[in-house]
């Protein structure tokens, strides 16, 4: 059976997972019977509930007795590091951009990936259904884009296809009347335009491991594709190590992908895209080659993190009351099982201490494995993220990131402001008719916290997405803490009505009447830039004359409810997030008031004396 392997690569919720629906369904992989889910391929329920894929997933249909094998790519600029492995796998790849949205940051990162590797690109032009489209100045915008990052000649003629995912229909003529239902247009395309893998079944043993897996029985598992030749159980073979050592070991279990389900098979062959395991700590870019038959494939470059932050046991007064895991022991064990699918994640303990200081590739690359951690039943306390400073010929220098932001027009002035205040620098400024697109390099120092207050300032309405650009040299400034203070509980207990009113007209509370609360716990946000003590357990004095019934006609303004990622934004360098498995609190990381006090002074004393 002819073979082709592709990837899906595009921006995010540009409608990689949604196209490949149609395309599961589009093929005669499955029964008319079988059931086939919404966004199938993201099967974890974080994938699910926020409408974005995590990991690379790799599925396999049979169209016109061709198997094409296709891996679904996360579009998320902190998951980009996937993107890049598995082109390393594939001969060809569909890059989706939206008909309304056009070319945008990550639509140039995973482009390049594509390009670097001689991947051939077919140009699906996904939503033709939206309203307000212009296809000519989107394929104009794909030519530039192919133009700018100096794709070869052949590359330059690609072949396009215009396709709604969500209606399921597809056509090679970009006027959206000639749609017609099924992708029979996209997997033609696929099967004329994307070359078969070299299938040389009798060459010496020659497979990459591009991706990593792991679980319980059989421990790491290495996903790749067979170069040559071919891999069987109970093998015995030699895989060339990162530091081009040599290692024997036996194929315990082979797995290869049909439709969405992962099967044990016996045997691959060339052209293959396979699950091995077998060898405990295999790595991503080493090469499994025949025994006596060494030919090791070139180093797959991994990018490195640019951010970290500190995981450790939460040592709040609450500890234990939701969680079951709260050993360092358990949370340790957690945290490098995670390094052993994860190559973009680093794990490193503080020594005497129950912390470790976890890097990765941003701030939602690590907000997610923290609300993995929460739904397994962990408690914990993290700090505020912090960028990653290398010292690069003896400079201290800070990472970079290239930041595109559409925003309508009515919030351009403020939008501008703010960047400006975090050290962005703007490149270029484009006015449409209802919205503006501004492109910014940024220090990445610059983006932590700011989410939340720009999807204030643009009342939700604004797109800002941003990739890794370069490590620069560092810029002294106080970019990245937040610039107003907090209100901070003073005792423990339950928080009243009466108390929250009085407290209210001091800023914004982020807890409701009857939340239990500790001291050091942030229990809203102070109107000017110092931290403000407060008592919000505090209760009326009953006496004969006033009665304990007057509470129940107070009224109070809603609190500001923060989301996790939000949390995380909102803390300064001092704070702390406690994460159970019902809630998130943020505290001072010192929690005694007059304690804090003092250390807030002899702070101060120090930053003057300097």
């Amino acid at each position: 059976m002819e073979v082709r392997n592709i990837a899906i690569i595009a921006h995010v919720d540009h409608g990689k997972t949604t196209l490949v629906d149609q395309l599961l369904k589009s093929s005669a992989t499955f029964r008319e019977n079988e059931e086939l889910n919404d966004r199938a391929m993201d099967s974890n329920d974080i994938e699910r509930e926020r409408g974005i894929t995590i990991l690379a997933k790799t599925t396999s249909i049979i169209y016109n007795d061709v198997k094409i094998n296709i891996l679904d790519t996360p579009g998320h600029a902190d998951f980009g590091g996937e993107v890049e492995r598995i082109m390393n796998m594939v001969d060809g790849c569909l890059l989706l951009v939206d008909a309304f949205e056009g070319t945008m940051p990550q639509t140039r990162f995973v482009l390049k990936k594509a390009l670097e590797n001689h991947v051939k690109p077919i140009v699906i032009i996904n939503k033709v259904d939206r309203a307000n489209i212009n296809i000519p100045k989107t394929i104009d915008d794909v030519l530039n884009l192919f133009i700018e990052l100096g794709a070869p000649d052949e590359f330059l003629d690609f072949k396009t296809v215009y396709a709604s995912g969500l209606k399921g229909t597809s056509s090679r003529n970009e006027n959206p009347a000639t749609q017609q239902p099924g992708m029979d247009a996209i997997l033609q395309t696929i099967i004329d335009e994307i070359p078969a893998p070299t299938m040389d079944f009798e060459a010496p043993l020659q497979m990459q491991i591009s991706l990593l897996d792991y679980n319980d029985f059989v421990g790491r598992i290495g996903i790749g594709t067979v170069k040559r030749g071919t891999l069987k159980v109970n093998d015995i073979v030699t895989v060339s190590r990162l530091d081009r050592t040599l290692t024997n070991f036996r194929v315990l279990k082979l797995f290869g992908y049909q439709g969405l389900k992962r099967l044990e098979i016996n045997e691959a062959k060339a052209g293959d895209i396979v699950a091995v395991a077998g060898l405990a700590d295999i790595n991503v870019g080493e090469t499994i080659c025949q025994s006596g038959h060494i030919d090791p494939l070139p180093l797959i470059k991994l990018d490195e993190p640019t951010l970290q932050m500190t995981f450790g046991t939460n040592s709040s007064p609450f500890s234990g009351r939701d969680g079951k895991l709260l050993t360092a022991r358990k949370i340790e064990e957690r945290l490098y099982r995670e390094t052993q699918k994860d190559v973009a994640l680093r794990v490193e303990r503080i020594q005497n201490s129950e912390s470790w200081i976890v890097s990765g590739r941003g701030e939602l690359h690590l907000s997610i494995l923290i609300e993995n951690m929460r739904r397994e039943g962990f408690e914990l306390e993290v700090s505020k993220p912090q960028v990653i400073i290398k010292e690069i010929d003896g400079v201290k220098c800070e990472p970079y990131e290239d930041l595109t932001i559409d925003v309508p027009n009515d919030y351009v002035g403020d939008v501008m402001t703010t960047l400006g205040e975090r050290n962005a620098e703007l490149l270029n400024m484009d006015a449409k008719e209802t919205t503006t697109v501004l492109n910014y390099v940024i220090p990445s120092r610059g983006l932590l916290g700011y989410m939340t207050s720009f999807m204030t300032l643009t009342k939700g309405y604004g797109i800002l997405s941003h990739t890794y650009k370069e490590y620069r040299p560092c810029v002294q400034s106080n970019v990245g803490e937040r610039n107003i203070g907090v209100l901070v509980s003073v005792q423990a207990g339950q928080s009243t009505p009466y108390a929250i009113e009085h407290i209210e007209e001091r800023g914004t509370m982020f807890i409701y009447p009857g939340t239990e609360v500790y001291e050091g716990m942030i229990v809203g946000e102070h109107r000017y830039d110092f931290d403000l003590a407060v008592n919000v357990t505090e209760k009326k004095n009953l006496t004969n004359v006033r009665s304990s019934n007057k509470d129940n006609t107070v009224v109070l303004k809603s609190p500001r409810l923060l989301s996790l990622e939000a949390c995380l934004d909102y803390i300064n360098s001092d704070e702390l997030v406690e994460i159970t498995p019902t809630t998130f609190r943020m505290r001072k990381k010192i929690l005694n008031t007059a304690e804090r006090k003092k250390h807030e002074a002899h702070v101060k004393k120090m930053q003057e004396a300097e």
